[in-house]
């Protein structure tokens, strides 16, 4: 099977050293399997969003050297496909409404598989999906559907053989095969990446305001995420030398020793 595999970024705002460690993370290994690397916008949470992100974030990956090989999904165009899904989940009996809070939900530990909490026929409820470590919302109260679902859905839409994500999407990853499993979808393989951490040892965020990286001079950040993954870096300051270096000697095992810290401090040079 011809590999395939994505970057799936949220345009919350511009792209920060952490995002541009898991583009290059999942493009190399992406390349190194003479495979096709695809971009999806998951632009599934409109009060998150900043207007012009997207566009920002394509334009610094094509800076740096790495652009979508098939047109970019937008997971805001893809209500009906969650829709069909969602519909087969209730129809198995899969899913059920839930308007409890997180208070409601803390003496079950999170598995409870039915609401503990009264109808409000007030209000819209959240859609959960029974699962024996921990039910998890699918569709939100204001209707949108969540990642995990639609994350599923388009990555068997789209193919993909391999998911390369960072770390923090670890404990995603049994929620969305048990999704897979339930829905009679393909399971792709799973690499996660180390998180680039602030000094402090934070997460490196939007929402923290993590400074973005430059796209003006994309050469010193794309080298220190090289080195960031484990690589060997050779090459002057130009993208297209560093990048067709860094695939002829991409290491997987030295990505794979990287990736078993989970986690690594990055200095303000590299942020």
């Amino acid at each position: 099977m011809t590999y395939r595999g994505r970057f799936a970024p949220s345009p919350t705002g511009q792209l920060h050293f952490g995002s541009l460690v898991a583009a290059v993370g999942s493009w190399l290994r992406a390349r190194s399997q003479n495979g096709a690397w695809i971009v999806r916008m998951e632009d599934l949470d409109p009060p998150r969003e900043v207007p012009g992100a997207a566009a920002d974030i394509l334009a610094t990956l094509a800076a740096f050297g790495m652009e979508s090989d098939e047109p970019v999904m937008f997971q805001s165009r893809r209500e009906n496909a969650y829709a069909t899904a969602f519909a087969r989940l209730d129809a198995a009996g899969h899913v059920f409404p839930c308007w409890c809070s997180r208070v409601d939900l803390e003496p079950f530990g999170g598995i409870h598989h039915t609401c503990v909490a009264p109808p409000d026929p007030a209000r819209a409820p959240a859609w959960r999906l029974r699962d024996d470590a921990g039910d998890f919302v699918i569709r939100r109260v204001e209707g949108w559907y969540a990642y995990h679902l639609a994350v599923v859905v388009d990555d068997a839409e789209q193919g993909i053989t391999e998911v390369v994500r960072g770390a923090d999407l670890l404990d995603s990853t049994p929620r969305q095969i048990r999704l897979q499993q339930l829905l009679g979808l393909p399971t792709p393989a799973y690499l996660h990446l180390p998180l680039a951490l602030d000094p402090e040892g934070r997460k490196l965020s939007k929402q923290d305001r993590a400074r973005p990286v430059d796209r003006a001079d994309p050469a010193p950040a794309l080298r220190a995420a090289l080195r960031f993954l484990g690589q060997h870096v050779v090459g002057a300051n130009d993208v297209a030398t560093l990048l067709s270096n860094a695939v002829t000697g991409f290491d997987l095992a030295a990505l794979q020793t990287v990736t078993k810290t989970g986690a690594c401090t990055i200095g303000p040079d590299s942020a």
